[in-house]
């Protein structure tokens, strides 16, 4: 039977296979090849001849994607959701999540939640920037209940995983998705400007429309140092047109003459918000290779 991983626990996975769940351990053979199964993993089980309800994990398929921070497999979209308001949208935080996203090869989805907040009209100004960058944009309230069927229609198929600052409102927003869901997520640190995670293992939540969502928002915490120096230009999606146009090769988009990025910034084809973050990160990944070097 095939199936995909939805939770495991101490060496206990609970294998989903079409509306049944069965509680299922795992071939020796893995450990020994140094495999260690992930939620989200695909997979084929034998049931127990006396005991439907339990089975083996005989098989673990490829993987599409596997994440460090939430440890899952094969995520196939990043709902990175922002406040408009109540806490005011950390663009450099934003713009590292999607540089994150990008770099692990996952679709994106941007929701700023809390319009009903939005007296100033921000979230326009922001749809233009990243709609122009090429990312779906989706403006809602959770307490409102505005745009929660056009969020709920991107979740279909999809096994999502939410990232974005506490107080965002992700719980809000995928209890009003299927009651009953909500994120395990404490208090920001002060130190650090994360969330304190209080879930200490990943599960999916199968929803309603037939997607799924992972139950941690760890993957806010990933730094983006991971991303190598060299790699930075393409996890931005509006250089990816115009990088073939530089006069050289290795151009980094800094300094270099007839920049073609530089370019389009200059002409506002590219948001220059979005290139301060690019230019940002360049130094942050500079700085860290030369602490490794020391």
């Amino acid at each position: 039977m095939e199936g995909i991983i939805i939770k495991g626990i101490a060496g206990q996975y609970h294998v989903r296979v079409g509306d049944q769940t069965h509680t299922c351990k795992a071939r020796g053979i893995f450990k020994k090849k140094g495999l260690k199964l992930l939620v989200g993993d695909r997979v084929r089980i034998a049931l127990d001849d006396y005991d439907q309800a339990q089975g083996v994990i005989e098989e673990v398929h490829p993987r599409q994607t596997a994440l460090i921070r939430p440890p899952v497999a094969n995520v196939s979209q990043a709902v990175v959701v922002f406040a408009i308001k109540h806490p005011d949208p950390n663009i450099n935080l934003l713009d590292k999540l999607l540089a994150i996203c990008e770099h692990n090869q996952l679709e994106v989805v941007i929701c700023f939640n809390k319009v009903d907040l939005d007296n100033e009209h921000l979230v326009n100004h922001y749809q233009k920037v990243y709609e122009s960058a090429g990312y779906k944009v989706i403006a809602t309230s959770a307490k409102e209940h505005v745009e929660i069927e056009s969020l709920k229609s991107c979740l279909n198929d999809q096994i999502s995983v939410f990232a974005g600052p506490s107080g965002v409102g992700k719980s809000s927003l995928l209890n009003e998705i299927q009651e009953g869901i909500r994120l395990e997520v404490g208090g920001l640190s002060e130190k650090i400007g994360r969330g304190k995670h209080t879930t200490r293992h990943s599960e999916l939540m199968v929803l309603p429309c037939g997607g799924m969502v992972v139950d941690t928002p760890g993957f806010t915490a990933v730094d983006i140092t991971i991303i190598e120096l060299e790699d930075l230009s393409s996890c931005y999606r509006e250089f990816a047109d115009l990088v073939d146009q530089c006069k050289f090769n290795n151009c980094r988009h800094i300094n270099e003459p007839g920049c073609a990025v530089k370019a389009a910034v200059a002409e506002g084809d590219i948001y220059e918000s979005r290139y301060e973050s690019y230019l940002y990160f360049i130094k942050a990944i500079e700085e860290h290779r030369r602490y490794k070097s020391w």
